[in-house]
């Protein structure tokens, strides 16, 4: 069967409101080990961020979960005042007590904390997108999405998004106020979520890959190689413009902690892949 695809288009309009460059960045890379504590070098993280907006990204995806705290803290001070136009995308609803330790939270209050906290930490008075980083099992959706909705009222956020989530979670949170995006796993090589990503394209919604760089496995690795070398690009650019070819609702946020890396990810946006190679890839 043929995977769906569509020539990519530069921009996407977030929530009808936000047109947004798709290749945005990812700052989870700038924390410290076990995405825990703050990037061991930040100076340069400092550099990268600045380098991102610089050379054309205006959406930059990040998370109360990361540090926890200091990759939020980190983006004001390399980008407060915000420049017109640049969103910055966060989540809650993790606890973090240590390296590489994930519970998710979803009680209200400390989603309505996690909310206050990322204001505080960006030096906003307003979230252009925040994301349930997970739902929690163990707590009713709509319970953890009323502060959500509550702070919409109120104007510290302006739009909502959903992250790991299947077709019936995202209908369900939509029952509660509008859902704009979805931040789920999805790579050339883990397309485990195809029908989530077919139904954000359909309603609208934009999809955004977490991993968006794993190229797959081994099986691929020859196909790549030989379509990377006829565009003269790497494994890792035609991975991304693989993406950028298959839906046009999706918003691609490579993290990294290099300036070459970041410079040589925003350039996959120019590679048109033929249809052919297109197909090649996706089988």
């Amino acid at each position: 069967m043929e995977t769906t695809q569509i020539s990519p288009a530069t921009t996407f309009l977030l929530g009808g409101e936000f047109n947004i460059n798709r290749v945005g960045y990812g700052a989870m890379q700038l924390t410290g080990n076990g995405v825990f504590g703050d990037a061991a070098d930040r100076p340069n993280a400092i550099k990268v961020l600045q380098q991102a907006v610089a050379s054309g990204v205006n959406f930059i995806d990040t998370a109360a979960a990361y540090g926890p705290g200091t990759n939020e803290r980190l983006i004001a001070d390399a980008l407060h005042p915000y420049q017109k136009g640049l969103i910055i995308a966060t989540k809650g609803g993790f606890q973090r007590p240590g390296p590489n330790q994930w519970i998710p939270d979803g009680r209200p209050e400390w989603i309505a904390k996690d909310i206050d906290a990322s204001l505080k930490n960006l030096k906003t008075d307003v979230i252009d997108l925040w994301q349930l980083h997970r739902i929690d099992p163990n707590i009713p959706v709509e319970e953890t999405l009323a502060p959500v909705v509550a702070a919409v009222k109120a104007g510290k956020i302006k739009h909502v998004g959903l992250s790991e989530v299947n077709i019936e979670q995202i209908q369900q949170a939509e029952k509660i106020l509008p859902i704009v995006s979805v931040q789920n796993l999805y790579n050339l090589g883990n397309r485990q979520w195809e029908s989530v990503l077919d139904y954000t394209a359909e309603k609208g919604i934009a999809f955004i890959p977490w991993y968006p760089l794993a190229s797959g496995p081994h099986t691929l690795e020859e196909k790549i190689s030989k379509i990377a070398g006829r565009h003269n690009a790497t494994t890792a650019q035609i991975a991304l413009a693989w993406l950028l070819k298959r839906a046009s609702n999706i918003l691609l946020i490579p993290g990294t902690k290099s300036i070459a890396h970041l410079e040589e990810n925003l350039k996959a946006g120019a590679i048109e892949l033929s249809e052919e190679d297109f197909q090649l890839l996706s089988k």
